[in-house]
């Protein structure tokens, strides 16, 4: 299915100007074709490239979702050409996952939407519907120290949709739970406001160290701009964009338990780098497969049935993993099933250790990159 340009009539190299007897350059390996392309064929030239377009993408597929370890030992006994390369599979697969993962919508944003919806509808049954603002009840412009909770609450009076002395008792109850939440405490000193903390930090006798003011300073414009409410959705969508990040720095230290477990002579980190990386393109894509399989079973509807499958396959799911890393270790490192069970259930024992503690500097990472 591959589209074939045209060659050129000069038979001069473009790149390193070798002279091309066929379609390769003997010297360099560049193809002698027209530069000059169609859009069609730059984006059918892209997928080819970035796939090796049918033959390769899908052989590689059902090897890695089938055979454990197989694309580990054809790669590292040469056979390279047939299938795509550890690297460029990971990448591919790894943005296909987050990228279309991204474009489901996520339960927490329902979630807060079907809040926010019953909130209002409160508000509005309190207020005993809408009402019109008479000339005389506007209230004052807002003040530089207004916060947005206040900010919200004029905004819901004037849209009429809480009356005056509703709008006073509330922000009234905000200003106290302000003053109630106050200083905030880092270590043995309290400060009420980020001002007050560089201040403090400049002139003070109580200065902190300038990774704990660092630190005290980015909590504070966090929790100061945003409520409860806001901090938690805002979080776990933080955190979501740096599962990518958190994987990539995790999949060295894997590597590398690999590499403490097995013979030093007969591999090297390097082999372990392959079979890393063909472990977590397997886990991605089924994490895809799995999350896509979810969200079809339910548009039949929410009810026993779909609930079932859900749970059936979000246990299967995890045992899978293990199984299939048991397999992919016996067939790859040729051990007996007692020394591959014990070497498997050690490794995922010490990995999910490492990982909590990986995953642990992200969770501060996500949250002190809140915008």
């Amino acid at each position: 299915m591959s589209h074939k340009s045209p060659l050129r009539e000069d038979k001069t190299c473009l790149n390193c100007n070798h002279v091309v007897a066929s379609r390769f350059c003997p010297n360099c390996g560049q193809e002698n074709t027209e530069s000059r392309k169609t859009f069609h064929h730059l984006f059918i030239h892209f997928f080819e490239d970035l796939t090796h377009y049918e033959n390769a993408f899908w052989k590689t597929i059902k090897n890695l979702l089938l055979r454990p370890a197989s694309l580990t030992k054809e790669y590292l006994s040469g056979k390279r050409l047939s299938y795509l390369a550890p690297v460029r599979l990971y990448i591919f697969i790894s943005f296909v996952t987050f990228f279309l993962i991204s474009l489901l919508p996520s339960d927490i944003e329902e979630e807060i939407k079907a809040e926010e919806a019953k909130t209002e509808k409160k508000q509005t049954k309190a207020a005993g519907g809408l009402i019109k603002i008479k000339e005389g009840n506007k209230i004052e412009e807002d003040s530089v120290d207004a916060s947005p909770q206040e900010l919200k609450l004029k905004s819901l009076f004037e849209e009429g949709k809480i009356t005056k002395k509703e709008y006073d008792t509330l922000v009234d109850y905000t200003k106290k739970s302000i003053e109630k939440q106050g200083a905030f405490s880092f270590g043995s000193v309290k400060y009420k406001s980020i001002k007050e903390l560089d201040s403090i930090q400049k002139f003070g006798k109580n200065k902190l160290s300038p990774i704990s003011y660092w630190f005290a300073k980015k909590l504070m414009k966090v929790t100061q701009n945003k409520n409860s409410d806001e901090i938690i959705p805002a979080f776990i969508e933080s955190f979501k964009h740096n599962i990518p990040k958190a994987l990539f720095v995790y999949m060295p230290l894997f590597a590398f338990l690999l590499w403490l477990f097995h013979d030093k002579k007969k591999w090297y980190y390097f082999d372990h780098g392959i079979f890393t990386l063909h472990y977590f393109s397997f886990m991605l894509l089924i994490i895809l497969i799995s999350t896509f399989l979810i969200r079809f079973i339910y548009l039949f509807g929410e009810n026993g049935v779909t609930e079932t499958i859900d749970f059936i396959l979000n246990l299967i799911i995890p045992f899978w993993f293990i199984y299939y890393f048991y397999r992919a270790s016996k067939n790859f490192y040729q051990g007996t099933r007692i020394t591959s069970f014990i070497k498997s259930s050690l490794l995922l024992f010490l990995n999910t250790i490492l990982m909590f503690f990986v995953l642990l500097f992200f969770i501060i990472y996500s949250f002190i990159t809140i915008h």
